[in-house]
């Protein structure tokens, strides 16, 4: 339509502005990026959140596949353009050449542009932070302690503001994104959040209800998408269109593709579903030891360094279906072994050190 040519062609002159005016912030806007990428969420924030607090890391999990799915969802409604294909093929531009943007290796994201999967994910995952550190505060009732209350909500705020600005800049400056998109990821991003803080059940379902929840978002994403293929439109148009104007083959990955963040948030629901109905999970962590700083510090460490030695596991991308199971398990093992494995063998460990103490 035209109303949304102009939005796009508005959008260009502000990536060509960034482009131009913030390269010195190059490597900035990079790094913002990189933080806002979803993955970071199942291999940075939910193992120290997790092990400093079940309920607020189970709420993260779930909080960021959900939104993840909806997100998804959405990217197929809207069929929302990059910035980087849509320069090359609009016709807006008649009379004169396309305007140039700047590729960059994460640029070449091959599902649709809206709304924002970094910003909706940075967006929900920090709100679900920023609550759960300001619950800590809002029981203080002497009038120190409101006042204190007050500084660290407007601080902590501010930060969220920050980071969430900071990283829908960097995804417009890479020319990935156009600025309403993500505008509307990081309000997508809060309401899902926000929903959540309403949501107690997740907090005690059985593994049943997990894999119940996995199979229904399966079926229900899997289902649209060949329902509207039969009606002939096709779901997975972006993915030719990456391809065809990425300026670096290279930098085409299928880990971008919908279906690969599908099954990857898949995996993880399901692992954390099996890490917490486990017997090791009861075991370690609602054990005597959980409630010493020593064993939490503990886990902590050993979580995040073993889930950086996952970064060197390369998934074979010759045959998309492997390719799709591989992710799958992959995923289901990092927050397995944040919420069962390390816990137990931690809470192993310091009982034979306690008994050989005695």
């Amino acid at each position: 339509s035209i109303k949304m040519d102009l939005l796009h062609s508005s959008g260009v002159l502000i990536i060509q502005h960034l482009q131009r005016d913030y390269r010195a912030y190059q490597d900035f806007l990079n790094f913002m990026s990189h933080v806002g990428d979803p993955r970071n969420i199942f291999s940075i924030y939910f193992p120290l959140w997790f092990q400093l607090n079940q309920v607020v890391g189970t709420k993260m999990i779930w909080v960021a596949v959900i939104g993840d799915w909806f997100n998804l969802i959405f990217k197929w409604i809207l069929f929302g353009h990059r910035p980087y294909w849509w320069v090359q093929e609009t016709m807006i531009y008649p009379n004169q050449s396309s305007p140039c943007l700047e590729q960059f290796p994460i640029t070449c994201e091959t599902g649709p542009g809206s709304p924002s999967g970094h910003a909706m994910g940075s967006s929900c995952v920090w709100y679900v932070m920023v609550t759960a550190a300001l619950s800590y505060t809002v029981r203080w009732k002497d009038k120190l302690a409101v006042t204190l209350h007050r500084l660290t909500w407007s601080f902590l705020w501010s930060i969220f503001w920050i980071i969430q600005i900071s990283v829908c800049i960097s995804r417009v400056f890479i020319a990935t994104h156009f600025p309403h998109q993500v505008i509307l990821g990081v309000f997508a991003g809060i309401l899902v959040a926000e929903a959540f803080e309403h949501t107690p059940a997740i907090q005690t379902a059985s593994l049943r209800m997990y894999i119940k929840t996995n199979l229904f978002l399966f079926i229900f994403a899997l289902g649209f998408y060949l329902s509207l293929k039969l009606l002939d439109i096709d779901l997975l148009w972006s993915v030719p269109k990456a391809k065809k104007w990425c300026a670096n083959p290279d930098w085409i990955n299928i880990d971008t593709t919908p279906f690969a963040g599908l099954v990857r948030n898949l995996g993880a629901l399901f692992g954390l579903g099996l890490g917490i109905n486990s017997e090791m999970f009861i075991t370690s962590c609602k054990g005597k030891n959980s409630c010493k700083l020593s064993f939490r510090i503990l886990c902590i460490a050993a979580s995040l360094a073993t889930l950086q030695l996952y970064n060197f596991v390369k998934i074979p991308t010759h045959t998309e279906y492997l390719f799709y199971l591989l992710s799958f398990c992959k995923s289901a093992a990092m927050p397995l072994t944040v919420v069962a494995l390390v816990p137990y063998c931690v809470h192993s460990l310091m009982k034979t050190t306690e008994k050989k103490l005695n």
